[in-house]
């Protein structure tokens, strides 16, 4: 599910939407982000709606906005249909939301995009659906669960053959750094020292004790 977002004159009104199979049964998750300054304590609760926590918010349109969502107050979790995400210097990436009027206008779609899917041949099609079937067999776990994981990282160790939470945790400190270290000077500065350990007590569902232990780590270290 996309970010939802309804342009009127030079303001979008923008839903932000978590999962709740994301928050691990929590009940207080708000969004924090530029548009507060990252200021936890003017953080926006988020409102549990059906299967998921939401919230709205109207921003100035023409520029774009780096956010988290705060579970609990000490777990950070990436919005999972972002626009874009991008590094910083604590080793996690923050999700972004384009609030501007793009070459595809406003929804996003541009009318070649439109053209090229209404050409797919039948053949195209089925070669899609049956890669998607065999993705579908594959166990995957959310390995941005792990304090100090980005998405962008997330897919280096899939690529790598670290799928779920298990490898991770039976990975040696020294082939996280050579994934990072092979992926280039912007990967090489992370610090995957407490990965595995972090990724053993997801895969035991030890949920508290890794929020708590968490809470005491910055990008993972």
């Amino acid at each position: 599910m996309s970010l939802k977002k309804k342009f009127s004159d030079a303001r979008c009104r923008v839903t932000f939407t978590l999962p709740k199979e994301a928050t691990l049964g929590a009940s207080d998750v708000k969004l924090v982000g530029e548009f507060n300054e990252w200021n936890t304590k003017n953080a926006i609760k988020m409102k549990p709606v059906k299967s998921n926590f939401e919230a709205i918010v109207d921003l100035p349109s023409g520029r774009d906005y780096q956010f988290r969502y705060l579970i609990n107050g000490c777990v950070w979790e990436n919005d999972w249909n972002a626009d874009n995400y991008v590094s910083t210097p604590f080793g996690v990436d923050n999700s972004v939301v384009y609030v501007r009027e793009t070459k595809a206008g406003r929804t996003g779609i541009t009318k070649s995009t439109k053209k090229a899917t209404a050409k797919k041949s039948p053949s195209a099609k089925k070669a899609t659906t049956k890669k998607a079937v065999v993705a579908n067999k594959t166990t995957k776990d959310n390995l941005k669960k792990i304090e100090g994981v980005g998405p962008k990282i997330e897919k280096l160790m899939n690529e790598a053959g670290i799928m779920t939470w298990k490898d991770l945790s039976k990975a040696k400190v020294a082939t996280l750094k050579n994934i990072l270290a092979e992926a280039g000077p912007r990967f090489k500065m992370h610090n995957p020292t407490t990965w595995a350990k972090q990724a053993k007590m997801a895969a035991a569902g030890d949920w508290n004790e890794l929020a708590t232990w968490q809470a005491e780590l910055n990008g993972g270290k």
